[in-house]
């Protein structure tokens, strides 16, 4: 129902003042009693007698405030329509936040001497964030990035650009676990800047253009935040506060659902089980114990479903463009919930079936490492390192330079779910696979190829100018380089594999017997993975890599300090992304890269290092390679030890077998 103006309101109450006059005294007619405070001026009413008598009187005093109520309650100004309310709340919620910075933390900040005082302050700004988060990242994600973003410097390598960080994060590395006093004028630096950037959020009113379109696709995609996010502690390492913080932020959504109410059982479920997901939240005891497979599988995902149904309920249609999380989909672990075609540079190389019939045949023909001077050349295809039987691996820590004589420079990933990601390599050089594909077969140690040569001998192939031309109807006279790298990637496009026992587990599927997909040590190992592990915070739900939830457009690197052999001091030399972009936070950085089918892509890290889970989730336990001794200031792993136990290095490692899809 939408609200009244103050306006109105007060006109409601005077038609009510008005009608209950008139009919107290037709009642005093009717019953010819005296009016209680006789008018005033020449109307003498005990004398008065009504020409319809009493009854009239009140039957028509009755028909004139039904009158009266009708044309008074229309309001005079139209009704506030739900996307206006959306922007006032979010403009309530904002001078909230303002106003506890400014009264309540600063204040505390430059004076206090209390630690608890100044984090409670902090907390209960962190609380009122989490009420506008929806629309502050769904509108003004680079203003978020200083409000709540990682406590890293952001690097735009492209543009030889590093900017220092700021927001709740960072001054929550000021207060927890302790705060420093020497360190106070940094503390209201920090506050003081977080104040500069909420300035930004108050266009969020004037300069929006909001549809009902627009707020459920952002509520959704906060639900989908708190799953991926929210409760595996990324925003919150220190003061471990992630599940009540995604519990106010729930509470928060169901506020901005009650402005399209509707006296339906849809819009009733819809409440209750945002009520629901508030209540579970709020009732967990411990961030490292909570059950986030249970939440996720029996609050969460009824909860995306539902607000989806409820969206359409109301002629709400999602949004008809191309993302790699499809606007429909219910879940994040739907059969087709992801779309790699999202990550195709135009319209015209995305995939269809011919693209990636014709792909698999150039995948694994020696042809492309075939070029005019190349006197080794036609020995290798792309399916000779990326093996199909070993998901699409080559099982060695580095594989042999074409000529023999030494090892290409990194370990040889797996294809599978490449597709679902950004960039591409570990140092993340090539930002599409149709890039990739060209510099794997120009490169003089993998393929030493020519995509020219290619081309021009595949152009005078029968069957290969058939299966070209069905894959590009508008091909005109001769196959071009670029065919053969779009048709290579349409072909990687197609290996993406989402459908795990842990994904059919998330989906509520059973064994044929009726028994759990997951035994009771893999969920635990799941929880562990998202929870006191911290393994969900760099290998994001629900692809398990680096490409950052719920939008999934940017895919991140890390430094976690890979020493070149197990628990040995040195670090491994290969500079990762440094070697391409001379900024210090990006020495020894690396792409987070899947660890879907980690149990069949051994050996690990980008130098092959580990040849087993075992040794990669010690590593882990110790604290990356500054945990081993190695000097590494600007790791972004945190160092400080999991002191994981052995029952829960064992229910991790089940877990990871759990993600086992290669096939």
């Amino acid at each position: 129902m939408a609200a009244r103006s103050p306006k109105t309101s007060i006109f409601t109450t005077m038609r009510l003042g008005i009608w209950a006059k008139v009919v107290k005294l037709s009642l005093c007619a009717v019953f010819r009693n005296k009016a209680p405070h006789p008018p005033k001026g020449n109307l003498n009413l005990p004398s008065f007698k009504p020409p319809l008598g009493g009854w009239g009187l009140f039957l028509l005093a009755t028909f004139t405030g039904v009158f009266l109520l009708n044309y008074l309650d229309s309001p005079t100004e139209k009704p506030v329509a739900a996307t206006e309310r959306v922007k006032q709340q979010f403009s309530h919620d904002l001078a909230k936040f303002r106003d506890l910075i400014e009264t309540r933390f600063l204040p505390l900040a430059e004076h206090s001497t209390s630690s608890d005082s100044l984090k409670t302050a902090f907390l209960a700004c962190r609380r009122a964030y989490k009420k506008l988060e929806p629309f502050a990242e769904y509108y003004f994600p680079a203003t978020t990035r200083l409000v709540n973003g990682p406590p890293l410097p952001e690097i735009e390598a492209e543009d030889n650009r590093i900017s220092e960080p700021g927001g709740l994060q960072v001054i929550e590395e000021l207060l927890f676990p302790t705060f420093d006093p020497n360190r106070r004028s940094d503390l209201i630096r920090e506050i003081k800047k977080l104040r500069r950037e909420l300035l930004r959020y108050a266009d969020f009113g004037n300069d929006t253009a909001l549809t009902d379109a627009h707020v459920f696709d952002a509520l959704r995609l906060q639900i989908f935040r708190i799953i991926t996010l929210g409760i595996s502690g990324f925003d919150t390492p220190r003061c471990q506060t992630a599940l009540p913080e995604a519990a106010a932020s729930l509470g928060g959504l169901s506020t901005y659902v009650s402005f399209y109410s509707t006296n339906t059982p849809g819009f009733r479920r819809l409440i209750q089980l945002l009520e629901n997901s508030e209540t579970h939240l709020n009732r967990a005891s411990d961030f490292n114990t909570f059950d986030r497979f249970q939440f996720i599988t029996t609050v969460a995902n009824p909860l995306t479903t539902h607000m989806l149904a409820f969206q359409q309920q109301r002629n709400i249609q999602p949004f008809n463009e191309l993302r790699a999380l499809r606007t429909d989909a219910k879940t994040l672990f739907d059969t087709n919930a992801f779309n790699p075609d999202f990550y195709a540079p135009t319209v015209a190389m995305r995939t269809n079936p011919a693209k990636v019939l014709l792909g698999k045949k150039l995948f694994s023909d020696p042809i492309l490492s075939v070029g005019n001077n190349s006197a080794s050349g036609g020995k290798r295809s792309c399916a000779s390192c990326h093996q199909p039987a070993n998901a699409f691996t080559d099982g060695l820590p580095k594989n042999a330079t074409l000529s023999g004589r030494g090892f290409v420079r990194r370990n040889t990933p797996t294809l599978l779910n490449a597709a679902l990601q950004n960039a591409q390599f570990y140092d993340l050089r090539a930002q599409t696979l149709e890039n990739q594909a060209s510099e794997v077969i120009q490169n003089v140690d993998e393929m030493h190829g020519s995509l020219e040569y290619a081309a021009r001998t595949l152009q005078q192939n029968s069957r290969y100018r058939a299966w070209f031309k069905k894959a590009f109807p508008i091909l005109r006279d001769s196959i071009e380089p670029f065919h053969i790298q779009n048709a290579l990637a349409a072909y990687e496009r197609s290996l993406v594999r989402l459908n795990s026992r842990f994904d059919r587990a998330m989906r509520e599927q059973f064994h044929g017997t009726g028994k759990p997909l997951l035994s009771a040590e893999e969920r635990l190992g799941f929880n562990l993975f998202m929870g006191k592990a911290k393994c969900g915070t760099c290998h994001f739900l629900p692809l398990f890599n680096g490409t950052v939830p719920p939008v999934f457009t940017q895919t991140e690197s890390e430094v976690i300090g890979v020493p070149v052999r197990p628990n040995r001091r040195q670090i491994d030399p290969d500079p990762g992304r440094y070697a391409l972009f001379r900024l210090d936070p990006l020495k020894y950085s690396f792409k987070t890269p899947t660890v879907r089918n980690a149990a069949q892509t051994s050996p690990y890290m980008h130098n092959g290092a580990y040849q087993t889970l075992e040794e990669v989730l010690e590593f882990y336990n110790q604290g990356g390679g500054r945990g081993l001794g190695i000097v590494l200031e600007n790791q972004t792993l945190p160092a400080e030890k999991l002191d994981l136990t052995t029952s829960e290095k064992s229910a991790l490692l089940a877990f990871l077998k759990t993600l086992s899809d290669a096939k």
